[in-house]
């Protein structure tokens, strides 16, 4: 038997009739669903530095278990010393089993160690069922050596959702183990 995620399996087997009765849903493909997320990582002292957006793709890579991607900038910015096609920053968009192992692993592991930890807030949705988190240090997760690092960065993490509404999504992720803060 092929292995599946836990986080799937539980949503496939309870979190689809959670949510299918909170909402009143008739259907189960009305039942929404994680689509992607997308973990990216801006660098702005790329500019001068070359090797920072290349330790941002190895960090990446190592947190994800995905091959990283730079981004470019797409226009000139002479306040900035930054030219069109410079890369400046690292992304991952992660689907399918990836994601939903990198979700379990960012729940369970990594967000219990943010320091005076109270839970994620509440604001970041969209107002088309997606989600913004913002991550301050890099080094939350376990598979980041402290000691191989050059400087600590933060990340941002998009959740995005086929959910209508920011309350279908925040119930969804809720479900998917997201802690939110009890407001």
């Amino acid at each position: 038997m092929a292995y599946v995620p836990r986080l799937k399996q539980e949503y496939g087997e309870r979190i689809v009739s959670a949510l299918k009765e909170e909402f009143g849903y008739k259907n189960v493909m009305q039942v929404p669903k994680l689509q992607k997320i997308v973990v990216s990582r801006g660098v702005g002292a790329a500019v001068a530095d070359k090797k920072l957006v290349d330790h941002a793709l190895d960090e990446l890579t190592l947190i994800t278990g995905q091959k990283a991607i730079s981004t470019i900038s797409k226009k000139d910015v002479a306040a900035f010393k930054l030219r069109k096609g410079m890369p400046i920053g690292a992304k991952v968009t992660l689907r399918g089993e990836q994601m939903y192992e990198f979700l379990d692993r960012l729940v369970t592991s990594a967000l219990p160690r943010v320091r005076d930890f109270q839970g994620i807030r509440a604001t970041g949705f969209d107002g088309r069922g997606n989600y913004n988190l913002g991550v301050t240090e890099q080094i939350i997760f376990p598979e980041i050596n402290i000691d191989k690092i050059n400087r600590i960065n933060g990340m941002d993490i998009t959740f995005v959702t086929s959910a209508d509404t920011d309350k279908e999504a925040k119930s969804l992720l809720t479900e998917l183990g997201l802690p939110f803060k009890k407001n």
